[in-house]
């Protein structure tokens, strides 16, 4: 009130002011006039005379102090004068009060008095100069505002939305259909193999997941299919499988919002087929070269060309953390639908770089396993005799959707999307922290922002590679998280199908989810002899085994250092 009251009466105080000092200057022949006033110099004082005429034109008959009323809007010339009244803009209390409104208009039975004060403080001439500066600042600050009542508006509190998955698609080793697939894995069938696209004689490495029979049919255009990258294939595929198998038939899709609907897949490697071949054309010629070289080389292309496809207008984008992208992608999307950005969200991640240049360049990186006479044991996270990852290719895409939007089409509820984290370990391009820092604080803040406490996970599908370092530090991490909770469960995905890169983590959200809906969770094959310091009760055996899953939780790790874990639960 008292601000509101400010704003009010300080632009009058200073009218009334000027108005006062207006008069005595037209009816005093000796007054400074408005053109001789800027050559006044800062020294010159106004005489007494002057004072108490403009004093007997503001003050009339109040019986106010003219010395006091004076010395309070007058400084030692004219332009401290002008200064000190502008300094005086606060509102008289008698102005508020039912006497002063009653008697003498807006200033009370005591006029100016009452409004500047009433006794002048002594000040030498420096210190009035510095005062008359600052007041000045400060009053013409005050005189801008405009003349209302701030308010601040709470924002009303919303209850936060709830995300749900129902619908998935796969593109694996192991089958293209989530059922065949995670039955493949209950079963502990490898997808690992020979490489047979082409003659890879002179590498060290000769295995991989590598998907052997593919088709497009029914689900991408005949003329994108001879131009596309692979990354792009299996990721247009996959979306479309995750579409049908989540109930958006045709006539769903019509009644969809497509401004709410969104693609986030993202790929760690890009077309890297389709660029290579473009090196390889511009060798002859760059007449040669694809005109889709650029566009479907790019990571960002295989959203964009399902969006299209679709009609979806709503977010879409592509995120490249390499082999953490997949859960970049699935919690940002699930990001876009709490936020109300979205309602429904394809998601997860696609690679295909089982290539010469791919298996050449992590070869030449000393990552790879060289098991080549028996593929099927070439990956085998925790074990000892571990000597590398296998590269695998493929794809995997979660539809999420916001619960209510799910409920109201009569969607099949898969399970909940409980939230995530990231962290970065800041420490080197390819190798983990010695510590497990950045995995611990990123498992925490996952924990922490889901409001899920460490007792309720009971599985865990770990990032596990076969890789020497990665995998101990991965389970010394866990072990730290959740070593109390004698229910905790672990596996790896990759021992059978290899590592997808990008692709990895959508495959092993699926996994995750079809855990949750079967109640049962896939072995870990090839642990014949578990790493020293392993404790193999917390890890699952040979076979497949029961498992009520609570929480499950899916890790997920990056060249760079990029760390991503993300939460599932039954959806109650």
């Amino acid at each position: 009130m008292a601000a509101a009251a400010s704003m009010v009466a300080s632009p009058l105080c200073t009218w009334l002011v000027a108005a006062c000092m207006s008069t005595s200057f037209q009816k005093d022949p000796h007054a400074i006039s408005p053109t001789s006033a800027s050559s006044l110099s800062p020294s010159k004082r106004l005489s007494r005379r002057l004072r108490r005429r403009i004093l007997s034109q503001c003050c009339g008959a109040s019986g106010g102090s003219s010395n006091n009323c004076f010395s309070s809007i007058c400084g030692s010339s004219f332009q401290g004068l002008v200064s000190s009244y502008l300094g005086c803009l606060e509102p008289c209390n008698e102005y508020y009060s039912s006497k002063g409104s009653a008697s003498l208009g807006f200033f009370g039975e005591n006029g100016f008095t009452s409004l500047f004060g009433s006794r002048p403080v002594r000040t030498n001439r420096r210190q009035r100069r510095l005062n008359r500066a600052a007041r000045s600042g400060e009053a013409m600050a005050v005189a801008l505002q405009p003349a209302q009542e701030v308010t601040t508006k709470k924002k009303p509190v919303t209850k936060q939305r709830r995300v749900v998955v129902t619908g998935m698609g796969v593109v694996t080793p192991l089958g293209h259909d989530p059922d065949v697939f995670y039955n493949n894995l209950l079963d502990g069938a490898s997808g690992i193999s020979e490489i047979e696209t082409f003659d890879c004689a002179q590498f060290p490495t000769r295995i991989a997941g590598e998907i052997k029979s593919f088709s497009t049919d029914g689900w991408v255009a005949p003329k994108l299919s001879k131009r596309m990258d692979k990354f792009m294939l299996y990721m247009l595929t996959a979306g479309k499988k995750a579409l049908a198998d989540g109930g958006i038939t045709e006539y769903v899709m019509k009644e969809l919002d497509k401004t709410k609907c969104g693609v986030l897949i993202g790929s760690a490697m890009g077309g890297m087929k389709v660029f290579n071949d473009a090196i390889e054309a511009l060798r002859i010629s760059y007449k040669k070269m694809n005109p889709f070289c650029v566009p479907f080389a790019t990571t960002n292309m295989g959203s964009a060309m399902l969006a299209m496809d679709l009609g979806w207008m709503g977010p879409n984008y592509s995120i490249s953390t390499a082999c953490a992208t997949s859960n970049f992608c699935i919690l940002n999307a699930a990001n876009h639908i709490i936020r109300g950005e979205a309602d429904v969200m394809l998601c997860g991640g696609s690679d295909a770089v089982i290539i010469p240049i791919g298996l050449g360049g992590f070869v030449a990186c000393r990552a790879l396993s060289q098991r080549n006479a028996d593929p099927t044991k070439a990956s085998r996270p925790w074990d000892s005799s571990r000597d590398g990852f296998v590269m695998g290719e493929g794809a995997g895409v979660l539809l999420l959707e916001e619960l209510e939007h799910a409920k109201r089409r009569g969607a099949n509820i898969y399970a909940e999307f409980l939230g995530g984290s990231f962290t970065c370990d800041a420490y080197h391009m390819t190798e983990p922290h010695p510590d497990g820092t950045g995995v611990i604080l990123c498992i925490e803040k996952a924990l922490a922002l889901a409001g899920v406490s460490r007792e309720d996970v009971n599985y865990i599908n770990a990032h596990a590679t076969s890789t020497p370092a990665g995998d101990l530090k991965e389970y010394q991490a866990l072990i730290h998280c959740f070593g109390h909770n004698s229910e905790l469960r672990v596996n790896s995905t990759k021992s059978m199908i290899g590592h997808l890169l990008g692709a990895a983590g959508g495959v092993e959200a699926v996994s995750v989810v079809q855990a949750i809906r079967t109640g049962w969770i896939h072995p870990n094959i090839n642990l014949e002899n578990p790493d020293e310091g392993v404790d193999t009760r917390v890890l699952v055996g040979s076979k497949k085994e029961r498992l009520k899953v609570k929480v499950g939780l899916s890790n997920s790790f990056g060249f760079g250092g990029h760390n991503s874990s993300i939460l599932f639960a039954p959806y109650n």
